[in-house]
């Protein structure tokens, strides 16, 4: 079999079976798959993307898979190439992303022989399922719901002279159920099973909803007539607003405390959330996962769909929500930080864009802060909720909309700074707050150690707005909400950043810990709990 020869295969078959989408980091092993990809993005059968880097390169493919909810690939070649498709296969894998990974390898027969650049690579990215690959395999067959490794054997020689029209007749078609073999999971109940409901409940909803959409969702909503908590609240606008805040505190906790919890996909990343969650007397989950990622996820009851319900509501617990609430919406007041800024961009987004939201705290001050609306498409890394990768993710959504908008942290900016050589030229706006540093760790107990500013403080002392300059990339910097406010309403098209320049980090943990005071003082007063 030779190595031209397996590679057009793989290329042909990923095509016939709807994949259009390939993200190509160069290399000398997998030249077989560059030339045959080369090809095929010649013929207009695919789109073909190239980035140096493969931890961004998987990442910016990641994105893709995200916007179009289907499979893309990312291609290597061999040795320590493969491992730095770790951390995004790792993301796919916990968020059931459809990310495929090729590495190119060597024959098997040179493994454990000290030949150069050879590696143990099956296996290499567990816990995804990898498939060593030496002969042309039926590639519909391995795949699933989410991401899969394919290892491809290529020996010597990795070029040939042979230019046979090998992509002739072949047409693309969208990427369906019905073109994989294996890509519906088992229910863990069974079909028709309905949920009995209790009077005082209460949906959560997670960042990344267990794969199912906002729209289904909120039919299922409307159906429990229960108070909607949503970790994203820009993609429902009948979310309850604050409810990270209020429910930090215990008597407001146990105002509210729910004789059932119905939590879709994973739950939120607020501590008072989660708490809130733990408390109540049963749980129900809604998450596919549960059959063979999260298999360890403790609740009464499972289900991998959506369940049909049966539910009497008490409309008195309705109103008590509803009241807490407005009196939490009437009395969140922000000055110029982090918050204001989250709550400026979250607000005048403009209809019909993308939002990526940075890990670490954004996303967190999204849930706690944004008012609900709609008109947006959210996307986050929540599978494992790394800084790694964000902008090379936020590109790759970008590919898939007129506008995209991302905000992320400093560090998490700096972290994936090299995906700044291979740029976006999709109209997209990313937002870098800068405060210096790690500010999540000052509201975390880790801010009274010993030596904080050292081992988890780690101010950069860049100016970030000169790094991105020497890029020779188009950046602003703003201090204040109507200087964000109007870049907001007037941006530009292509790629633009806008660096943010809040009170340092102790200052804004402070105003967190104000802010989220003033609130629960105010709710508590509100329902005689002082």
């Amino acid at each position: 079999m030779s190595s031209t020869t397996l590679a057009r295969s793989t290329v042909r078959q990923l095509i016939e079976i709807g994949v259009c989408d390939f993200v190509l980091s160069p290399g000398s092993r997998n030249a077989p798959l560059s030339i045959a990809l080369f090809e095929a993005e010649g013929a207009g059968l695919i789109n073909l993307y190239v980035r140096i880097d493969e931890r961004g390169a998987a990442f910016f493919a990641l994105g893709l898979s995200k916007a179009s909810d289907t499979y893309v690939a990312v291609i290597c070649t061999s040795g320590t190439a493969a491992a730095n498709f770790h951390p995004a296969a790792l993301e796919a894998y916990h968020s059931a992303n459809k990310l495929l990974v090729i590495t190119a390898d060597r024959p098997a027969a040179l493994r454990r022989t000290g030949a150069n650049q050879t590696t143990l690579q099956v296996g290499i990215l567990a816990p995804i399922e990898s498939v060593d690959v030496a002969i042309p395999i039926d590639i519909s067959e391995v795949l699933s719901t989410g991401p899969i490794h394919l290892n491809m054997q290529f020996d010597e020689p990795l070029l040939s002279g042979d230019h046979k029209e090998w992509l002739a007749g072949l047409t693309p078609r969208p990427l369906t159920l019905e073109n994989i073999a294996n890509m519906s999971p088992e229910d863990s109940d069974k079909p028709g099973v309905k949920l009995n409901c209790a009077p005082h409940g209460v949906l959560i909803v997670g960042h990344d909803r267990a794969g199912i959409t906002p729209q289904e969702i909120t039919a299922f909503a409307q159906k429990l007539g229960w108070p909607l908590v949503a970790e994203d609240p820009l993609s429902f606008p009948s979310a309850i607003p604050h409810a990270a805040l209020f429910l930090s505190d215990n008597e407001i906790r146990g105002v509210l405390k729910s004789e059932q919890i119905i939590v879709i996909g994973r739950a939120s990343l607020s501590r008072s959330v989660n708490t809130f969650i733990k408390e109540c007397v049963e749980l129900v989950v809604i998450d596919s996962r549960v059959i063979s990622v999260d298999t360890e996820r403790k609740a009464q009851r499972f289900f991998s769909h959506l369940p049909s319900v049966q539910v009497n509501v008490d409309s008195s617990w309705i109103r008590k929500w509803q009241e807490i609430s407005d009196l939490a919406q009437n009395t969140v007041q922000l000055d110029w930080s982090e918050q204001s800024v989250v709550r400026a961009i979250s607000a005048n987004l403009p209809d019909g864009s993308a939002f990526f939201v940075g890990s670490s705290r954004p996303v967190r001050d999204i849930e706690a802060f944004a008012r609900p609306r709609t008109g947006v498409t959210t996307f986050a890394n929540r599978g494992l909720a790394g800084i790694d990768g964000n902008i090379s993710c936020a590109f790759g959504i970008a590919e898939k909309f007129e506008r995209t908008y991302a905000l992320l942290g400093d560090l998490t900016f700096l972290h994936d700074i090299s995906a700044l050589v291979n740029p976006s030229n999709a109209n997209l706006t990313i937002f870098v707050i800068d405060n210096n540093g790690g500010g999540i760790f000052n509201t975390l107990p880790q801010a009274s150690v010993d030596g904080f500013e050292k081992i988890f403080g780690t101010a950069h002392n860049l100016d970030i707005v000169k790094v991105i300059q020497g890029f020779g990339l188009n950046v602003q910097k703003v201090k204040s909400d109507s200087d964000l406010l109007h870049l907001i309403r007037h941006q530009t098209l292509g790629l633009n950043f806008v660096v943010i320049a809040v009170p340092n980090r102790t200052i804004n943990a402070e105003k967190l810990k104000e802010v989220t005071q003033s609130l629960v003082n105010a709710v508590r007063i509100g329902n005689n709990l002082a």
